[in-house]
C-alpha cells in the first residue's frame, strides 16, 4: 500500500481583516486546503477576491487575523516576524511578475543573495549556485547583469534564485505576466520541469492557461473559496 505524499502546506479557516479607521475589509475569510508534497495548485480570482491577500500569508508576507496556516510542519500563522522572515529564506521560493533582480549585481550574485543571507558558506554556495542556474538553462550568462538579459532570461535568473534553498514550496505570482505569450510558454515549460522532479508548486495568476499547468485549481471570489477544479475532472 503506498503511502501519500506529505502535506507541506494546511491552510485552515483562514481569515484576513484590515481595520480602514471605522471600516472593516474582509479581504479573505473561511479558507482552507491542503496542498501536498510534489504538487501543483493553481489560484485563480477576478480582482479583488483575495489572489493577493492569501499570497502574502501563504509567503509570510503576512499574518492571518484568525484561522491556522501550517508550512512544512511548522506553525506559520503564529509565528514572529523573525521567525516568518527565517522561514521566507528557507522554505519558500519566490517568483513574481517583475523579477525583483539587483540590476548592478550579476546573474550569479542575484541567485546567490538568499544563501548569504541564509550563511551559507562560499563554497557551498557557489556549486548551489552553478546547479540552480544550470536546472533553468542559464549558466552561460551567470556573469550578465540584467538589463543584459531578454525578460524571458531574466525570469530564469528569478526562477534559479527560488530554487537555490532547495525550498518547501515555489511560489509563483503571475510568472509570465510581463513576458510575451512564446516566452512565457518557455517559462511554464520550466515549471512543469519542476513538477515532475518533484517540487512543490502554487501558481497565483489571471491567466487560464498558467493556472491549466496545475494538478487543482482553487476559485477565489469575494474572500472566500468558491470551488476547486481538478485536472481531468
Amino acid at each position: 500500500m503506498s503511502v501519500p505524499p506529505a502535506i507541506v502546506i494546511k491552510v485552515e479557516n483562514l481569515c484576513k481583516i484590515y481595520d480602514l479607521g471605522k471600516t472593516q475589509v474582509k479581504a479573505l475569510c473561511g479558507v482552507s486546503f491542503e496542498v501536498r508534497k510534489g504538487e501543483i495548485l493553481g489560484i485563480m480570482g477576478p480582482s479583488g477576491s483575495g489572489k493577493s491577500t492569501l499570497m502574502n500569508l501563504i509567503g509570510c508576507l503576512d499574518t492571518p487575523t484568525s484561522g491556522t496556516y501550517t508550512l512544512n510542519g511548522q506553525l506559520a500563522s503564529s509565528m514572529t516576524e523573525n521567525d516568518l522572515a527565517r522561514i521566507r529564506n528557507r522554505e519558500i521560493g519566490f517568483v513574481f511578475q517583475v523579477f525583483n533582480l539587483l540590476p548592478r549585481a550579476t546573474a550569479f550574485r542575484n541567485v546567490e543573495l538568499p544563501l548569504i543571507y541564509k550563511g551559507t558558506k562560499k563554497k557551498e554556495r557557489e556549486t548551489k549556485v552553478r546547479a540552480a542556474l544550470a536546472e533553468v538553462d542559464m549558466l552561460d550568462r551567470m556573469d550578465h547583469h540584467p538589463p543584459e538579459l531578454s525578460g524571458g532570461e531574466r525570469q530564469r535568473i528569478a526562477i534559479a534564485r527560488a530554487l537555490v534553498n532547495d525550498p518547501a514550496l515555489l511560489l509563483a505570482d503571475e510568472p509570465t505576466g510581463n513576458l510575451d505569450s512564446k516566452t512565457g510558454q518557455e517559462i511554464l515549460k520550466i515549471f512543469h520541469k519542476l513538477h515532475t522532479e518533484g517540487h512543490t508548486i502554487i501558481l497565483v495568476t489571471h491567466d487560464r492557461n498558467v493556472a491549466e499547468q496545475a494538478d487543482r485549481i482553487i476559485y477565489l471570489r469575494d474572500g472566500g473559496l468558491e470551488r476547486e477544479e481538478r485536472k481531468g475532472a
